[in-house]
């Protein structure tokens, strides 16, 4: 299904039966399949809304260079659109974000994460990248630069397209530690003890940003966490939603 919201179209999927609405925002890079096997698994007695974020799956890129608000300001007027105003909210890395700033702008029920971001993480420079940026500061050789680029930045950079790398640029320097604050409603936070994209480390910074949150560590589990151990993700949030 289609919505057209802020000069885009937004694909998203919508089924299941129930009072509450579980809405569902995959990571950078991905699409509505990511997150599927969550909500496949909880359709019985819930209402599932899967969305493909703005710039991938079936959803066209934004028309301008869109903030980390401006893709929360999305999900809310399309969740208005489809008459709900109290969700559940379940966002993975990118989604996870983006999870956050709504939750702490707009009414949530609560509120689950897996490896989400709120801040700038600093990595290692290896060799290689060093001598691809003093390669940069050479006469002639700044030509290169896009080339370069390519070679410097993550996957995610690498992949994305010249507009979309702005929009990840944006969101991966973004710190929304006060914004974080701000949230009130229930909220889990579930991560992977080996997660080399956003440490493990965050997820309990997170819990002491949050009034009303708690960390539930997978032991040995990658940034990918809540789909490796697909069977105890969905019991927990059964628990924790209730209704089941």
């Amino acid at each position: 299904m289609i919505k057209h919201i802020n000069n885009t179209d937004v694909n998203y999927v919508d089924y299941g039966t129930g009072e509450n609405a579980l809405v569902l925002l995959h990571g950078w890079g991905q699409n509505i399949s990511m997150m599927q096997p969550i909500g496949d698994k909880l359709q019985k007695n819930n209402r599932i809304i899967i969305v493909d974020l703005p710039g991938f799956g079936d959803s066209p890129e934004p028309t301008t260079i869109w903030t980390m608000y401006d893709y929360a300001s999305c999900i809310k007027q399309l969740l208005d659109s489809l008459n709900v105003s109290n969700p559940v909210l379940i966002g993975h890395s990118f989604g996870g974000k983006i999870s956050l700033i709504y939750a702490s702008k707009y009414k949530v029920n609560k509120l689950i994460l897996f490896g989400s971001p709120f801040k700038k993480e600093i990595k290692k420079i290896s060799t290689k990248t060093k001598i691809l940026k003093s390669l940069k500061k050479v006469p002639g050789l700044n030509k290169l630069e896009n080339v370069a680029k390519k070679h410097i930045g993550s996957r995610d950079y690498r992949e994305a397209s010249e507009f979309m790398r702005k929009i990840l640029v944006e969101h991966v320097n973004l710190d929304i530690s006060e914004d974080v604050k701000k949230i009130k409603c229930p909220t889990i936070i579930i991560w992977g003890t080996m997660d080399s994209e956003v440490p493990i480390e965050r997820a309990y910074e997170l819990e002491k940003l949050i009034s009303d949150s708690a960390v539930i560590p997978y032991e040995g589990c990658t940034h990918y966490a809540y789909l490796e151990r697909i069977g105890e993700t969905i019991n927990i949030i059964k628990s924790f939603i209730g209704g089941e």
